[in-house]
C-alpha cells in the first residue's frame, strides 16, 4: 500500500491488522513446528494435584516452563501492545505520545511499511522532515522491494523540501519495484509539473502508456489524467490528442468485463468530452447491467440536452431499437428524450408538435412496459403524460388500475389515479380515491402527503359537490406550503363566487392571492366575479376587463364573465360580441349557445330591455 495523490496515509485499520497478522503469526511459528498440532491453549489452568512428603495437596497455579511465552514473543506482543496504545492516543489527538508508541513498535520491526508511511505522514505534518527521511530509510533497509517507502520519500522531497532530483531518484526507483502501479506514474508526473517541466511530466504518461496492465483502473486513471492536458477550456484539442485518450479509455472498456461502474466512469468521459455517439452504447450496457441505475440515466438525458444532440440520440437510439427490438432500456431512453422535447416545444408555443411529440414518448413507454412490466416509475411516467398533455384520462385510468393491483399498498399510484379519475370526469371515484391514497401514505409515512395532494384532493372533491370539504383540503394545501399557496387562495375563492355562497370569505381569500400576483389574469377574472355575484356590475367589469388584458391568450370563462357583466349593465351588442368570442373559442358549452339565442330572441322583438344572465 502506498500514500495517496495528496501523501495522505493508510487506514489504521489496514495497519492494525497487518500488526495483529504478524505478531500473531509470529509467535504462532515460534510455538508450532511445521505440520504440528494447533498450539495449546495459552489460558493459565490448574495443573493436576502432585503428593509429596513435605506438600499437601494443592493446585500448582504456575503454568509449567514449555507454556511461558519466550522472550521473543513476549517483545511481539508488547509491540502489538503499543500498537494499539499508539492508535488510541493518534485518536485522542496526542500526537507525541502516539508517534513514540508507534516508534517503539518499529524499533521492534522496522520492516512494517505501512506502519512507517503512517509515522511518517505524521511526522511531515509536524515537519520534522528529517525523522520522517529516517523512518521511510529504515523500513527501505528492511524491506527494499516494497515501492510504498519510496513513493513517500519523493513525496517528502518534492512537495516539502523542494528536491526534483531526489523525488525522481525515489519515484523511478519505485517504478521498477512495480512497474503496473498507476500511483508511481502520478506520482512523477505531479513532481515534474510543479518543478516546471511539463515535457518531462508528459513522458511520465508516455512510461504509463507502454505498460502492459489488465487493470481497467489503471488505464481510467491514464486516461482521466491525460484528458485534463489536452481538454482545456480555452483551447480546442488537436483530434490527435484526443484519439489517443480515447485509447486509454478503450482499453479500459476492453479489460473492464461486465464492471458496470467502470463502463459508467468511461461513458462519463465520453459524454463530458462531448462524444455521445460513444457514450450512449456503454450508458445502455450499464444500465443492461444495473437498470435501476438513475444517475446513469439522468447523466445521459442531462448530456444531450447539454449537447444540443437530442435528435441525433433519437435517431440513434431508434436505430438500437430496430437491431434490438426485445431490450426495453431503449425504449424508456428514447421516451424521455421524446418527452423533454415535446416539453421545449409546449413552451415555445407550438402545440401541435409537442402533442405529436408526446404521443411518440406515451408509446415507447408502453413498449418498455410490455417488454418489462416491472418498472412502477415508466408507470407514472407515462400516467403523468397521458393525462395532462395528451389529456387521455380514461387510458390512464386503465394503465393505473394494473398498476396498483401489481403494486398494492404503494400510495403515488393511488393518488394518480385519482387524479386520472377526477380528470376523466369520475369525481365520486376520484374522492374515493384520494381518501384511499392519503390511508396508503399516512400508513407508510410517505411523502406524497404535500401541499399538492391536498390541493388535488380538493379539486376533486369540487367537482364531486363536496364544497366545504373541498374548502378545508384547500386551506391544508394553504397551510402546508404558504409561501406557494396563491393558486390555493384562488381556487377557493372561485369554488365560491361560482357557487355564489361565502362571498365575504371569497373576497378575503383572493385578496391573498392578488397579494403574491397583482396582475394575474386568473386571479383578477376570481375579482371580478366575486363583484358581479355582490351586484357590483361596475366594479366587476374593471376587473374582468384587467383580467383580459393581462392574459397571454385569450380564455372563454373571462370572455362570457365580461359579456354576462354588459349585460347586467344592459350594454347587449357588447355582451353579444364577448359571448360570441367565448363561443367561438369553446363550442361545447351549450348554456352558452342557449344564452346568446335567447338574447337575440329578445333583442329582435323589441326595444332592448335589461338582460339578466342566465345561470
Amino acid at each position: 500500500m502506498i500514500f495517496g495523490k495528496n501523501g495522505s496515509p493508510p487506514s489504521l485499520r489496514r495497519v492494525l491488522l497487518g500488526v495483529a497478522l504478524f505478531s500473531l503469526t509470529g509467535v504462532a511459528a515460534a510455538r508450532s513446528p511445521v505440520n504440528a498440532p494447533s498450539p495449546p491453549d495459552l489460558s493459565l489452568r490448574p495443573a493436576p494435584p502432585k503428593k509429596s512428603s513435605s506438600q499437601d495437596d494443592s493446585f500448582v497455579l504456575t503454568p509449567p516452563k514449555d507454556l511461558a511465552l519466550q522472550p521473543e514473543n513476549a517483545r511481539k506482543a508488547g509491540a502489538l501492545a503499543d500498537f494499539v496504545e499508539g492508535t488510541r492516543l493518534e485518536e485522542n489527538a496526542e500526537m507525541e505520545n502516539a508517534l513514540a508508541a508507534y516508534q517503539r513498535v518499529l524499533n521492534f520491526e522496522p520492516g512494517l511499511s505501512e506502519l512507517a508511511l503512517r509515522v511518517a505522514a505524521l511526522l511531515s505534518r509536524q515537519e520534522d522532515y528529517p525523522r520522517a527521511i529516517d523512518v521511510l530509510k529504515d523500513a527501505i533497509k528492511v524491506r527494499p522491494k516494497e515501492a510504498g517507502p519510496y513513493l513517500q520519500l519523493a513525496f517528502i522531497y518534492a512537495k516539502y523540501l523542494r528536491k526534483t532530483e531526489q523525488a525522481v531518484k525515489y519515484v523511478n526507483q519505485a517504478i521498477a519495484l512495480d512497474p503496473v502501479d498507476f500511483d508511481a506514474y502520478q506520482r512523477l508526473y505531479e513532481i515534474e509539473s510543479a518543478a516546471g517541466e511539463p515535457q518531462k511530466a508528459l513522458m511520465a504518461l508516455d512510461r504509463a502508456a507502454n505498460v502492459k496492465s489488465d487493470d481497467s483502473a489503471f488505464w481510467i486513471r491514464l486516461g482521466k489524467l491525460y484528458a485534463t492536458i489536452v481538454f482545456k477550456t480555452e483551447t480546442e484539442p488537436k483530434r490527435e490528442d484526443v484519439k489517443r485518450v480515447n485509447g486509454f479509455f478503450e482499453k479500459a472498456v476492453a479489460n473492464a468485463g461486465d464492471d458496470s461502474t467502470t463502463l459508467k466512469e468511461v461513458a462519463d468521459y465520453y459524454a463530458a468530452s462531448q462524444q455521445i455517439q460513444e457514450a450512449i452504447p456503454l450508458y445502455l450496457k450499464v444500465l443492461e447491467l444495473q437498470p435501476d441505475d438513475l444517475n446513469a440515466r439522468e447523466k445521459l438525458a442531462t448530456g444531450f440536452v447539454l449537447t444540443n444532440q437530442r435528435d441525433k440520440a433519437v435517431e440513434m437510439l431508434e436505430e438500437i431499437i430496430k437491431k434490438q427490438p426485445a431490450k426495453y432500456q431503449p425504449y424508456e431512453l428514447l421516451a424521455q428524450l421524446l418527452d423533454e422535447g415535446a416539453r421545449a416545444l409546449d413552451r415555445a408555443n407550438q402545440p401541435d408538435q409537442a402533442k405529436a411529440l408526446f404521443a411518440r414518448a406515451a408509446a415507447n413507454y408502453e413498449q418498455s412496459l410490455l417488454i418489462n412490466p416491472g418498472r412502477p416509475n415508466t408507470y407514472l411516467r407515462l400516467a403523468e403524460l397521458l393525462i395532462v398533455p395528451l389529456k387521455d384520462s380514461e387510458r390512464a385510468t386503465k394503465l393505473l388500475t394494473e398498476a396498483r393491483q401489481r403494486y398494492p399498498g404503494v400510495p403515488e399510484f393511488s393518488y394518480f389515479l385519482a387524479i386520472a379519475l377526477r380528470e376523466a370526469k369520475h369525481p365520486q371515484q376520484a374522492v374515493i380515491t384520494f381518501e384511499e391514497a392519503l390511508n396508503e401514505a399516512q400508513l407508510a409515512n410517505d411523502e406524497v402527503l404535500n401541499a399538492r395532494f391536498y390541493f388535488d384532493y380538493g379539486a376533486a372533491a369540487d367537482q364531486a359537490g363536496f364544497y366545504d370539504k373541498a374548502a378545508d383540503l384547500f386551506r391544508k394545501s394553504i397551510s402546508l406550503d404558504p409561501a406557494n399557496s396563491a393558486e390555493a387562495y384562488n381556487y377557493v375563492a372561485f369554488m365560491w363566487a361560482d357557487h355564489n355562497l361565502h362571498l365575504d370569505e371569497a373576497e378575503e381569500m383572493i385578496g391573498h392571492a392578488l397579494q403574491f400576483d397583482p396582475n394575474n389574469g386568473a386571479y383578477l377574472d376570481t375579482l371580478g366575479w366575486i363583484h358581479y355575484r355582490k351586484g357590483k356590475f361596475d366594479d366587476a367589469l374593471n376587473e374582468l376587463l384587467r383580467a383580459a388584458q393581462n392574459l397571454t391568450r385569450p380564455d372563454p370563462i373571462v370572455l362570457e364573465h365580461i359579456g354576462d357583466a354588459y349585460a347586467k349593465l344592459n350594454r347587449i351588442p357588447q355582451a353579444l360580441d364577448f359571448w360570441q368570442k367565448a363561443i367561438a373559442l369553446s363550442p361545447e358549452n351549450k348554456l352558452l349557445a342557449e344564452k346568446i339565442e335567447k338574447t337575440k330572441t329578445t333583442v329582435s322583438q323589441g326595444p332592448p330591455g335589461k338582460i339578466n344572465r342566465i345561470d
